[in-house]
C-alpha cells in the first residue's frame, strides 16, 4: 500500500491535537476511522511512530516523520491554494503588448481598476509599434496585443477603436490658420516628414506627398521633436499627436475618410489562463464609443 495524503493528514493532526478523539473532532472523522487510518500508516512504514497506545509520545522515528509531514502538507495545501487562485483569475502574469498612444492613452485607467480587484496578478506591459506587437503574439511572447495587425493564423483579432489621420504640425504653422478646411492639395508645397503609420493611408491624393517626402522617421518621439523644431509636419492619428501635442496642432484633413483601425489580438479565448481572459474583457469592455474617437 503506498503513502496517502490522507494518512500524513490524520498522522498530523493527531500529533497537534495530542489525541485521537480531539484529531477526530477536527478532521470531521470517528476516533475509529482515525485510528484505523493511523495503523495503516505505520503498518506501511513497518515501524511504531508513537511510545504508547495513548500518543502522548512520539518516537525518534516519528518526530522525523511529523516533521517531514508537517513541511510536505504545507507545500501542497499552498500549491493547491495557487492552482484555486490562477482557475479563478486571482493570480497569474498577464503580458501585455500595446502600440505607445493606446498603451497611455487608453490603459492607466484600465489597469488601475484591474489590479484594484486583482491584487495578485502581475502585469508585465510592453509598448512598441505594431510590427513589435505582431511578432510578439506570433512568438507566444505576449498574452493580449492591441495594435494595427492584419489576421494572424492561430490568433483572434477583434476591433477595438478606430482613430482618424491628420496633419500634425507646430502651433503657429500657416496651415493651423485654416485647419477646418484643410485638404492633400495645401500639403503640396510643404515639407512632409512620413512615418511607418503614412503605409495605412491608402488615399491616391497622397501617394505623391509621401514619394516627395525627404524624410522618414519611424520613431514617434523624434518625429514629434522634429516636427516642434519646424522642420516639417507630419500625418498621425489622432491619438497618437494627443498623447504628443503640447504646443502642437492636429488638423484633421476635410477630404480624408480613412482611419487607423487598432485591433486587440488573443489567443482562443479557451487557451488563455483566467487572469489574462479577465483583463482581455476589462479591455474591451473600456473600448472607446464612436463619439470618444472624434475630434
Amino acid at each position: 500500500m503506498a503513502i496517502k495524503l490522507e494518512m500524513l493528514r490524520v498522522f498530523r493532526a493527531v500529533v497537534d491535537q495530542g489525541s485521537l478523539a480531539a484529531a477526530a473532532e477536527v478532521l470531521g472523522r470517528t476516533p475509529s476511522a482515525v485510528s484505523m487510518t493511523l495503523k495503516q500508516f505505520e503498518d506501511h512504514i513497518g515501524a511504531p511512530l508513537f511510545e504508547s497506545g495513548r500518543k502522548a509520545r512520539l518516537t525518534a522515528l516519528g518526530t522525523s516523520v511529523h516533521a517531514a509531514a508537517k513541511r510536505e502538507l504545507e507545500h501542497f495545501d499552498r500549491t493547491l491554494d495557487m492552482i484555486e487562485a490562477l482557475s479563478q483569475a486571482e493570480m497569474g502574469l498577464v503580458r501585455l503588448a500595446a502600440t505607445p498612444s493606446v498603451a497611455m492613452a487608453v490603459l492607466p485607467p484600465v489597469l488601475r481598476a484591474f489590479l484594484a480587484e486583482h491584487p495578485r496578478v502581475r502585469i508585465e506591459l510592453r509598448d512598441m509599434n505594431s510590427i513589435g506587437v505582431q511578432q510578439a503574439m506570433e512568438q507566444e511572447q505576449a498574452d493580449i496585443g492591441l495594435a494595427t495587425v492584419p489576421v494572424m493564423p492561430g490568433l483572434e483579432r477583434r476591433p477595438f477603436m478606430q482613430d482618424r489621420f491628420g496633419v500634425v504640425c507646430r502651433a503657429d504653422h500657416p496651415l493651423a490658420q485654416n485647419w477646418d478646411s484643410l485638404t492633400w492639395d495645401d500639403l503640396t508645397d510643404v515639407d512632409l516628414i512620413t512615418n511607418d503609420l503614412c503605409a495605412l493611408i491608402r488615399d491616391p491624393s497622397f501617394a505623391p506627398l509621401r514619394a516627395r517626402a525627404r524624410m522618414h522617421v519611424p520613431n514617434t518621439a523624434s518625429l514629434v521633436a522634429l516636427v516642434r523644431e519646424g522642420i516639417g509636419i507630419t500625418i498621425l492619428p489622432r491619438l497618437v499627436a494627443r498623447t504628443n501635442l503640447r504646443d502642437l496642432a492636429f488638423l484633421p484633413l476635410r477630404d480624408m475618410s480613412e482611419r487607423r483601425e487598432v485591433s486587440i489580438i488573443t489567443p482562443p479565448r479557451e487557451e488563455m489562463i483566467p487572469a489574462a481572459r479577465a483583463l482581455a474583457e476589462r479591455i474591451e469592455a473600456a473600448r472607446p464609443a464612436p463619439e470618444d474617437q472624434k475630434i
